[in-house]
């Protein structure tokens, strides 16, 4: 005769059998349900990239997804420039890396590697932007520019930025919470009390966001338009760490250089479109893509505008390409409903895999 607990182990069992036995028709049905929306979810998804500009570069950044991934090793492995990229990424020191002929070219290989572990992946934009030598970056992946090519081209962009300015005590803050008109009023009056200075330069280098703008200049000058600001209203004013005045007319002799160089480089055609930071929007009619990137170097970006024009064009899933969060974080300043993931490391890799259903 049975023991009881015999008896209860056996009805036990069987209990897991067939809470564990599944019809083959109801498994089959089940991973038909799971392509299905996986197919509709890719059909519907519009998906911009954003691409990191100077200023997110940290050491080590790759140096994982390096280690990892072919596609990624092997543009480190090919870039060809007179310092070793591996080497100041993944090991600075932070000095060196912060430096802007070393950053921009760092950066891009960086972005360069992303793309190509995306595409791999089945990942690619619709549209693209950005952020100030983010936009090489985009110009590369929509197929203008070719991997070696663009490194070089950032690499020399770099050192005619560095070179703009030698010597001159320039800066950047960040407004926070002021109006665009009132913010170019600030730094018009700040201009014409140091008219009869040298150094009189305070301009608009950064459109980011409806609640942060960025000034650039002469020292001196864009202090005093942040105290203007102040007095009308700005909730804050912070100091940005930059090695130059970007993207002000204190650039012109970089811009110069620049549209020298561009005479001899082949630009691609546009596989999707990129949108340019002078602008805001897409390549229009009457410009090509030498001039548009001569302006940018000198001229405000309006990334602002370029986040909205996505949102416009119907793109609801933002992948920012880093290093860092920064440009997600942009996004959010605008309209918090979209989804947007940055790719900077293998653990991010993951979770865009992952989210994208890859």
């Amino acid at each position: 005769m049975q023991s009881l607990q015999s008896l209860q182990r056996r009805e036990s069992d069987k209990k897991k059998r067939d809470i564990g036995h599944v019809p083959h028709d109801l498994i089959k049905y089940e991973s038909e349900l799971v392509r299905i929306v996986k197919d509709k979810q890719e059909e519907i998804m519009k998906i911009g990239f954003l691409y990191a500009g100077q200023g997110a570069q940290h050491v080590g950044m790759g140096k994982d997804l390096y280690e990892a991934y072919p596609e990624f090793r092997e543009v480190f492995d090919n870039v060809k420039l007179d310092f070793d990229v591996k080497e100041c990424c993944f090991d600075g020191p932070i000095e060196k890396l912060g430096q802007t002929r070393y950053t921009q070219p760092c950066m891009v290989a960086f972005a360069v590697g992303v793309t190509k572990i995306l595409a791999a992946k089945g990942i690619v934009p619709e549209i693209a932007a950005g952020l100030s030598l983010g936009e090489y970056s985009a110009l590369y992946a929509s197929g203008v520019f070719e991997e070696q090519q663009v490194i070089d081209l950032v690499a020399y962009r770099g050192k005619a930025m560095e070179e703009a300015v030698t010597g001159r005590d320039t800066g950047m803050i960040a407004v926070m919470n002021l109006d665009r008109e009132t913010i170019k009023a600030c730094c018009k009056q700040a201009e014409e009390e140091f008219a009869d200075s040298e150094f009189h330069i305070a301009e608009v280098a950064n459109y980011n966001t409806p609640v942060q703008v960025t000034v650039s200049g002469d020292t001196p000058v864009i202090t005093r338009a942040g105290e203007l600001m102040m007095e009308k209203g700005a909730r804050r004013i912070v100091p940005v760490a930059v090695s130059g005045p970007f993207h002000t007319s204190l650039m012109k002799p970089a811009g110069d250089k620049l549209a020298e160089r561009f005479k001899n480089e082949h630009f691609g055609e546009m596989k999707f479109p990129v949108l340019f930071n002078a602008t805001g929007k897409e390549l229009a009619a009457d410009k090509t893509i030498p001039q548009m990137l001569e302006t940018q170097v000198q001229s405000s970006v309006y990334f602002e505008d370029s986040i909205k024009y996505m949102i416009e064009q119907g793109v609801d899933t933002f992948i920012e390409v880093g290093p860092g969060k920064t440009l997600s974080g942009f996004v959010k300043k605008i309209d918090r409903s979209f989804a947007t993931y940055s790719v900077e490391d293998i653990d991010s890799l993951n979770a865009v895999l992952e989210a994208l259903g890859k």
